[in-house]
C-alpha cells in the first residue's frame, strides 16, 4: 500500500506531505474532499507523475526550476513488483520508494530506491502498485489483456491452470523431441552411403583410446634409437681396438715388470684400465640392446600413426577422438535402421501428450465457464444499487484457433457490458459516461474482491452525477473494497466521505498574490464540519451539521 506521498513545486502545490496508515479492518479507505478547483486534480497529476506518466513541463510550479514527487510503498515479500525489481537489478528489500524530478525545461529523471531508472520501467512498476480509475481511464480493468487472469483468480482456478501449463509444456517437449528425431533421420537418410562407408572404414581401422599418443611416443623413441645405434657401434669398435692394444702392452710389460719397482706399479695401473674398459664395453652392449631401433618395427608404427591421423583429418577431428566418432557414427547407423520404428514411438508420445493437454484445457475451459457465470451474477448484484439497473454485464469467453493455444488454455476472456436495454454488448472502454464507467469499475472491483488488484486503487470522482441512496451504495462498496486493498477516493459526496477511515481536505489560498494548495487532515469536529459543508454548501447550517453527525455515526 501507499504509505507516504511528498509533493514539491507541482503547479499550485508548493510543498505537501501525506502519510497513510491502514485501518483496523484492512488497508483502509482514504477520502480527499474540497471545493471544485481546489487542486484535487493536481494531486492526482502529481501521483501520476511519480507512477510514470508523461512528464509535462507545465506541472512545474511557476517561478521554480524543478518539481519533485516521492511515493513510498509497503508491499508483501511475494508481491510481483519485487520480482520486477530483481529482474532489473534493483534493490527489492524493504520499502519501495519511487521518485520523479521534472525540470521546467521538460527534462525529467526517475529513481527507484535512489537508483536511476527509465520512465518506462517506472511506469511498469507504478502499474503493479497503483490502479487509477478516472474519467475514461484506459488502464487496469479496461484492458482485456488481463481479464482472463482476473477470471482465473476470481474462480480459484490455480489447480486446473497449473495442470494445463504442465500438459502444454509436456506436449511442446514431446513435439520438439519428435521433430528433432525426424530431422536427424532425414539427414542420416540423405547421408546413408557416406555413413555406411565411414562406419566400415572406422571399424576396419579399430582406433583405440590413447593409441595415437602411444604410437607417437614409440616412434620418437625408435627414431632416437636409430640415430644412436650408429654412434654406439663406432664407439664399440674403438673400445675393441683400444682394449687389444692395451692387452698387448700389458703382456709385454708383465715380462719386464720385475726389473724395476715403477714398472710393477705401471702394470697394476694398466690392469685396472683393462678392467674398466671391459666394463664400458659391457655397458655399451647393454645400451645397444635396450634401444628399439628395428627398422621394420619403426615402419609399422609410422604407417599406423599416419593412417590414424589421415582418417582424423578426413573427419575433421583429433586422432584421439576417433574411437568416440566411431561409436557415434555406428549409433547413427543403427538408429537409421531403427529410425522409422523410433519415430513411430515418438509420434505416439506426441499424440498422447496432445490428448493430455486437450483434456486439461477442456477441464480449465469448463471451470472458466462456471467462474464466468458466478462473476456475471456477482457483478449483476452490484449494478442496481449503483443506479446501473438497466445495464448488463457478461464475461465473454471466445475459443482460440489452434495456432493460438498455449499454456494458459484454449480461449480468451473479455469483460463486456450493455448499458441500455436492447443494446449490444461492448467492451468496458466503450461506455460513454465517465461517472457510469467508474461505477461499473467499482461494481466489478467489488465482485472480484482481491483478485489481481494492485495494492492501491484510486477512484477520481466516482460519485459524479449521483447522490442520495446511490452515493451511499458507492460509499458502502468502497469501504468493503478497502478491506482487501487500499482505496483512495476523490469525492464531492458526503455519503462517500463519511465512509472513509481517514479524510483530508484540499483547499486553495492566496497569500501576497501567490496561490497555494494545501492539504489538511480532518478528524473529529473538523471532519464533521467538512461533511456538513459538502451537504449544505458555503453556508453550513445546524441541520447540515446534524446530518453530517448522523452520517458519521452510521459508518
Amino acid at each position: 500500500m501507499l504509505t507516504a506521498l511528498a509533493i514539491q513545486n507541482v503547479v499550485l502545490i508548493e510543498a505537501l506531505a501525506i502519510e497513510f496508515a491502514p485501518s483496523l479492518h484492512g488497508p483502509g479507505l482514504a477520502v480527499l474532499t474540497g471545493e471544485t478547483g481546489a487542486g484535487k486534480s493536481i494531486l492526482l497529476d502529481a501521483l501520476g507523475l511519480v507512477l510514470g506518466s508523461r512528464a509535462d513541463a507545465s506541472l512545474v510550479r511557476a517561478g521554480t526550476d524543478t518539481a519533485r514527487v516521492v511515493a513510498e510503498f509497503a508491499v508483501a515479500p511475494d508481491h510481483p513488483v519485487r520480482a520486477l525489481l530483481a529482474e532489473n537489478d534493483l534493490d527489492c528489500d524493504g520499502a519501495i520508494i519511487l521518485r520523479r524530478q521534472l525540470k521546467a525545461d521538460g527534462g525529467s529523471r526517475a529513481f527507484v530506491n535512489d537508483q536511476p531508472v527509465s520512465a518506462t520501467l517506472l511506469r511498469e512498476l507504478g502499474g503493479c502498485l497503483v490502479e487509477i480509475h478516472g474519467q475514461h481511464d484506459e488502464r487496469g480493468l479496461l484492458s482485456p489483456r488481463g481479464h482472463r487472469a482476473l477470471l482465473d483468480q476470481f474462480g480459484g482456478l490455480a489447480v486446473p491452470l497449473a495442470a494445463t501449463n504442465e500438459a502444454w509444456a509436456a506436449w511442446r517437449e514431446a513435439s520438439a523431441a519428435a521433430e528433432a528425431a525426424r530431422e536427424r533421420l532425414a539427414t542420416d537418410q540423405r547421408d546413408r552411403e557416406w555413413l555406411d562407408h565411414a562406419v566400415a572404414e572406422l571399424e576396419a581401422l579399430e582406433p583405440q583410446p590413447g593409441e595415437e599418443a602411444e604410437l607417437a611416443l614409440a616412434r620418437a623413441a625408435m627414431q632416437k634409437g636409430a640415430r644412436l645405434t650408429d654412434d654406439l657401434a663406432t664407439i664399440a669398435d674403438l673400445f675393441g681396438q683400444g682394449s687389444a692394444t692395451l692387452g698387448q702392452g700389458a703382456r709385454r710389460l708383465d715380462r719386464i715388470s720385475a726389473e724395476h719397482p715403477l714398472l710393477a706399479a705401471a702394470l697394476e695401473a694398466l690392469d685396472r684400465a683393462l678392467v674398466e674398459a671391459g666394463e664400458a664395453e659391457s655397458r655399451l652392449a647393454e645400451a645397444v640392446g635396450a634401444l628399439d631401433a628395428d627398422p621394420a618395427r619403426l615402419e609399422q608404427v609410422e604407417s599406423r600413426l599416419f593412417e590414424l591421423r589421415g582418417v582424423a583429418r578426413k573427419h575433421k577431428v583429433e586422432a584421439e577422438a576417433l574411437p568416440d566418432l566411431a561409436a557415434a557414427l555406428k549409433a547413427r547407423a543403427e538408429a537409421l535402421v531403427a529410425g522409422e520404428e523410433g519415430l513411430v514411438v515418438l509420434d505416439a508420445a506426441v499424440k498422447a501428450a496432445e490428448a493430455a493437454y486437450g483434456r486439461a484445457a477442456a477441464t480449465l475451459s469448463a471451470a472458466r465457464a462456471m467462474a464466468a457465470a458466478r462473476l456475471d451474477a456477482a457483478v449483476a448484484a452490484e449494478l442496481k444499487p449503483l443506479k446501473l439497473d438497466a445495464a448488463r454485464f457478461r464475461t465473454r469467453i471466445t475459443p482460440l484457433p489452434a495456432s493460438e493455444w498455449g499454456a494458459d488454455g484454449q480461449e480468451r476472456a473479455e469483460f463486456e457490458i450493455a448499458t441500455n436495454p436492447g443494446a449490444d454488448f461492448a467492451p468496458l472502454i466503450k461506455i460513454a459516461s465517465g461517472g457510469e464507467l467508474s461505477r461499473f469499475i467499482l461494481a466489478l472491483k467489488v465482485a472480484l474482491a482481491s483478485a489481481g488488484s494492485a495494492g492501491t486503487i484510486i477512484f477520481d470522482e466516482i460519485d459524479r452525477g449521483v447522490g442520495g441512496a446511490v452515493a451511499s451504495a458507492i460509499g458502502e462498496r468502497l469501504a468493503r473494497l478497502a478491506g482487501e486493498a487500499q482505496v483512495l477516493v476523490v469525492t464531492h459526496s458526503p455519503q462517500v466521505a463519511a465512509r472513509g477511515h481517514t479524510q483530508w481536505r484540499i483547499e486553495k489560498s492566496v497569500d501576497a498574490g501567490i496561490t497555494r494548495t494545501r492539504l489538511t487532515a480532518l478528524d473529529g469536529e473538523a471532519r464533521r464540519e467538512e461533511i456538513a459543508r459538502m451537504l449544505s454548501g458555503a453556508d453550513v447550517t445546524p441541520e447540515a451539521r446534524a446530518q453530517a453527525a448522523r452520517l458519521l455515526e452510521g459508518v
